[in-house]
């Protein structure tokens, strides 16, 4: 309600009082509202309004190159060293295990069936392992003097043999181990320790054999590379695993591989130390230039939370009501977040790069981590850039519209698709080999829903059982035929209907909101007053006219 002037005391300087608090508040908007356009205009609109250089934006474009090129060397490096991983642990298998056909037999390398070939396998290892100066191809050596062959045999405390259907055993197990060091496998006393009672394998009571020995070997294909070389230790173990007592010793052989720094080394060659020095520098450049951006994109943040505060205040204080939440999510741009993530993992990942190329450091999987999924976040950026036209960013907008719907559609779906697996697991497990563990059952039935392998998943059941046959048939037709035909399509569909959405407001306009409203009456006129015709980029001799943008936040 109005008072009038005159029921005032000192109506003059009050109306006065009054008419300056609403001027300083139309100035206030008018500031507000300038600052708000801006700050959600694109980077070539900002250089037409204020000749601000995007520096973001050119920083960007430079460090996807960096990130790229260092990643690509990265990897061409860490190529080599899984190779030559590989490549020693199969050389291993046809050197320690006996009959070894060069493939694998399921989980497990290869098998025996007789207590003959058990004992031949055993001390096959242990000679082979005496020779294995003499007879390896690679440049492998044991270890130090001290370390061996540490064999341990895993057996039931007591028993006797099976007979007439009657076993009388302690299920109690022991641990007895024998360790032979590498200058004692030669003479008599090797001769003794071989001969002792500790090799009579008591079979029915016997759970597991498990042979443990470490090697040394040196990469020398980095040298061609112009790199310098790696030193490796190979913890290798061979199981003769005989828990099961079926008349089958399953062999395991397991490899851990542990890449430590070279002592002692001489390379006489001034090539090799340049390139790793050039490499350093570029990856220190490469630091420099994301923590440039990590600051330029942390200092956007915080500027975009003050205007986001200012706007907040002034809109309670004139219309005295709260901004809503999803305006406020506005001032939050994720790609920003994004950015600064894929930053601080580069940074990270940079640092031990440059260790590990220094060979002060071999944490090869974790650093290979870290570039990885930066340079997927800095690719993944760029379609910021891109979603600033109407044409690129239907993309971007379907994903953001839809993606609460296919969360809370995929909850649902995931209990129907859980039961299954479990379902499956425990009948169909006993009879067909995809369906053994539950990591394995879920991995089957997400190949089924992709169309992937459905005849041999229906082949492969055995037909032993008539009712599990049939209940696999039954389980199958019902779990593809509600995956696909239904969930799927509806899944489909919800992308479809945010599509459609989308689609229907770029030609009738979005949703208006509060901060909409607010700056739908503002003009950026004043902004395009000093425009002239010298452009910074060529994107930015387009009008606003030219498309029919649709910011992205």
């Amino acid at each position: 309600m109005e008072i009038p002037l005159k029921s005032l005391p000192g109506g003059r300087a009050a109306a006065s009082g009054n008419m300056m608090t609403q001027s300083d508040l139309d100035l206030k908007e008018t500031a507000l509202k300038e600052d708000l356009k801006f700050y959600f205009m694109n980077p070539c609109e900002k250089y037409r309004a204020r000749r601000q250089i995007p520096w973001k934006l050119a920083l960007q474009i430079l460090k996807i190159l960096m990130v790229t090129t260092q990643l690509v060397f990265f990897g061409l490096s860490n190529q080599l060293v899984v190779s030559f991983k590989e490549e020693n642990i199969d050389a291993f298998k046809h050197l320690f295990l006996k009959g070894y056909s060069g493939t694998d037999e399921d989980d497990y390398s290869c098998s025996i069936y007789t207590q003959q070939d058990a004992y031949d396998s055993i001390f096959y290892v242990i000679n082979q392992y005496r020779h294995l100066k003499n007879i390896s191809l690679g440049t492998l050596g044991y270890e130090h003097e001290e370390s061996g062959l540490k064999i341990c045999k895993q057996q039931y405390k007591r028993g006797t043999l099976p007979s007439n259907d009657t076993l009388n055993i302690d299920v109690s197990t022991e641990t007895e181990c024998i360790l032979l060091k590498p200058n004692e496998l030669t003479g008599k006393k090797a001769e003794l320790k071989l001969n002792s009672s500790f090799f009579n394998l008591e079979f029915y009571r016997l759970i597991q054999v498990e042979i443990s020995f470490k090697l040394k070997g040196i990469a020398l294909q980095t040298i061609h590379a112009r790199e310098l070389p790696d030193c490796y230790a190979f913890q290798n173990t061979i199981t003769f695993n005989n828990r099961a007592h079926s008349g089958k010793i399953k062999v395991y052989f397991d490899s851990d591989t542990d890449i430590q720094e070279c002592k002692d080394w001489h390379i006489f060659n001034s090539v090799l130390q340049k390139n790793t020095q050039y490499i350093l520098v570029f990856d220190g450049f490469v630091i420099l230039s994301c923590l440039a951006s990590l600051i330029l994109c942390t200092r956007s943040i915080v500027l975009a939370w003050r205007l986001q505060k200012r706007f907040v205040n002034f809109f309670l204080e004139k219309y005295k009501r709260r901004v809503c939440y999803a305006d406020r999510l506005e001032f939050l741009n994720g790609w920003y977040v994004l950015v600064i993530i894929s930053d601080v993992m580069t940074i990270i990942g940079s640092i031990l790069k440059m260790e590990i190329k220094a060979k002060n450091l071999t944490s090869y999987d974790v650093c290979s981590i870290l570039l990885g999924t930066s340079t997927l976040f800095v690719w993944v950026g760029v379609i910021r850039y891109l979603g600033y036209f109407q044409t690129y960013n239907v993309l971007i907008l379907t994903m953001q519209a839809s993606l609460p719907k296919v969360l809370r559609f995929c909850c649902c779906a995931g209990m129907i698709y859980l039961g299954y697996t479990f379902c499956g697991w425990i009948v169909l497990g006993p009879y067909h080999e995809k369906f053994e563990d539950l990591n394995t059952v879920a991995e089957c039935l997400f190949s089924l829903v992709n169309g992937d392998d459905m005849f041999a998943t229906f082949a492969q059941i055995q037909q032993k059982s008539s009712l599990v046959w049939m209940f696999s048939r039954l389980y199958l037709y019902s779990f593809i035929s509600l995956f696909i035909y239904m969930i799927l399509s509806l899944f489909i569909a919800l992308i479809t209907d945010s599509y459609d959405t989308i689609k229907k407001y770029q030609q009738s306009g979005f949703p208006a909101t509060d901060l909409h409203e607010f700056l739908k009456d503002h003009s950026s006129a004043g902004y395009r007053k000093d425009r002239t015709s010298f452009p910074l980029l060529c994107c930015c001799r387009r009008q606003q006219s030219d498309d029919n943008l649709i910011l992205i936040n």
